[in-house]
């Protein structure tokens, strides 16, 4: 199933897998990699060092000068063989992703599918990255052209293996740059076959290189001189971290947090549409999305959609096949997970569907079931802060005001959602709502390539770009102006 044979992974460096630095003093260490499931270890991934990545940067700064000089077209035409193989091996890829991450089998191949949706955005850039030119006065023109940066890295996280190094990879290289990536050191196995399928496609040894580990190879890359700039998508408060040391060192970067998502149900909703929409955002890849709408607000005492909600909730089993819900990805987010629940149930909290019970009753892997708490405090840390898991948490508000300053005073402000019949409604809402993505009856509102992914105020940090479509092509370029006079020439004729 696997890229390698072996279960030590390694390095992947000028279009080579490479053991990572080692030396008689200072011998390479490797971290246990488990699956979900289990709890079982299904490989080691390297712990790289400062070393490594230098190995990588060089490498990438060398295949440069070469790949930024190829047209945009030319680059495209690569990625149009890297996205044929992605669609070849999408079961194999979909596999590795339920052993590795935990998610069920369509969630997996979906998750890989929404990546190749921005490969083919990637594909369409020798139509969108043309730029402008017009004649600004008489005998003056003036143009404009995107230019790659350089060497630029990607730090990504272990809940989307493939969707969200798709991300950045894609558009940064049809751009012209090459890429470092450092991905999960939980879910490393993924990408070590993704950079397989791009040498295979034709793209040049050097132009993406991987290296794993943990927070050295992350902070050796922001560090690094050569390396122009860094993405990063993970937790508000490394994800702050990430772009305050990018800043001080006046390097671009865009750090994408945490979230704490709201959805709002207007007394008009449709009942069944709603219950079903809010369950599968909430359990959909167990939690663990930065999309997940966690807290739902209803206007006014709702109980039949509650009634709704619990009954879908507790019709959901454990598992990997589709409309079956898998495990959190290891121990430390079980404890965490559970922890909410508990305090919510100890500061009075009505705790509908209990998800402890899945913990006590699978005995191997990970496991939390889909929780329904109904709270009467405002306070409640599960209301406030971001839980990443399938926990649901449910406040009867008085007022569309009320639910607005609700949703406005969260820190976060990556995406929110209005279930209504209402035009009116959902406009007044989306119009106030303190987030980047909005939702009308939609409670996972990704937007779908050419737009944008990206969220507002402690969901986001540094350069104000989303990471897909034009955002993604604005960060991973710059843009150079030319303005340009010609002289007539004296005593010209048309032949001059």
């Amino acid at each position: 199933m696997f890229a390698q044979e072996q279960t030590h992974l390694r390095n992947w460096i000028n279009g080579e897998f490479v053991d990572p630095v080692s030396s008689d003093v200072a011998p390479a260490k490797y971290l246990p990699v488990t699956s979900p499931y289990n709890a079982k270890v299904i490989g080691h991934v390297p712990l790289s060092t400062v070393e490594d990545v230098n190995r990588a940067v060089a490498a990438a700064s060398a295949a440069f000068p070469a790949w930024s000089k190829r047209t945009v077209k030319d680059r495209a035409a690569i990625l149009i063989r890297f996205h044929s193989l992605l669609t070849k091996h999408l079961d194999q890829l979909a596999d590795i992703v339920v052993l590795e991450n935990g998610k069920n089998k369509a969630e997996a191949l979906a998750s890989v599918l929404k990546g190749q949706e921005t490969v083919e955005y990637a594909l369409s850039l020798p139509q969108v990255v043309q730029g402008k030119m017009l004649e600004v006065s008489r005998g003056v023109t003036c143009y404009d052209t995107r230019c790659p940066l350089g060497v630029v890295a990607s730090v990504v996280p272990f809940n989307f293996p493939v969707m969200v190094p798709m991300w950045t990879v894609p558009i940064a290289i049809a751009m012209g740059n090459t890429m470092i990536l450092k991905p999960s050191e939980k879910v490393p196995f993924t990408m070590t076959k993704i950079v397989e399928l791009l040498k295979e496609a034709g793209v040049p040894d050097g132009v993406v290189n991987l290296v794993h580990g943990t927070a050295e190879p992350v902070n050796a890359l922001i560090d690094h001189p050569d390396v122009k700039a860094v993405t990063f998508v993970g937790t508000s408060h490394i994800a702050e971290a990430v772009s305050q040391r990018a800043h001080r060192l006046n390097k671009r970067v865009l750090a994408l947090g945490g979230a704490k998502n709201h959805m709002v149900s207007a007394p008009d909703c449709n009942i069944e549409m709603t219950s079903t929409d809010v369950v599968n955002s909430y359990t959909g890849c167990s939690g663990q999305r930065c999309m997940a709408a966690t807290v739902l607000l209803t206007i006014g005492h709702q109980q039949e959609l509650i009634d709704k909600i619990v009954a879908k909730s507790q019709a959901l089993r454990a598992g990997s096949q589709a409309g079956q819900v898998g495990p959190v990805i290891d121990q430390a987010s079980v404890n965490k997970i559970t922890r909410y629940i508990s305090e919510s149930e100890a500061s009075g909290a009505k705790i509908l569907v209990d998800g402890r019970s899945w913990t006590k009753e699978h005995q191997e892997g990970f496991w939390v079931g889909p929780t329904v708490i109904l709270h009467t405090n405002k306070q409640d840390a599960a209301l406030n802060e971001e839980i990443f898991g399938p926990v649901l948490s449910i406040l009867a508000v008085e007022s569309a005001d009320e639910a607005l300053e609700i949703e406005n005073a969260n820190p976060y402000g990556n995406a929110a959602c209005i279930y209504t019949n209402s035009g009116a409604t959902a406009d007044h809402f989306v119009k106030r709502f303190s987030a980047g993505m909005c939702g009308v009856n939609i409670g996972v509102a990704v937007p779908r390539e050419p737009f944008s992914f990206g969220g507002w105020n402690k969901s986001r940090f540094g350069n104000h770009c989303d990471i897909t479509g034009d955002g993604g092509v604005e960060f991973f370029s710059t843009r150079r102006k030319v303005t340009t006079k010609w002289v007539p020439q004296e005593n010209a004729s048309w032949m001059s």
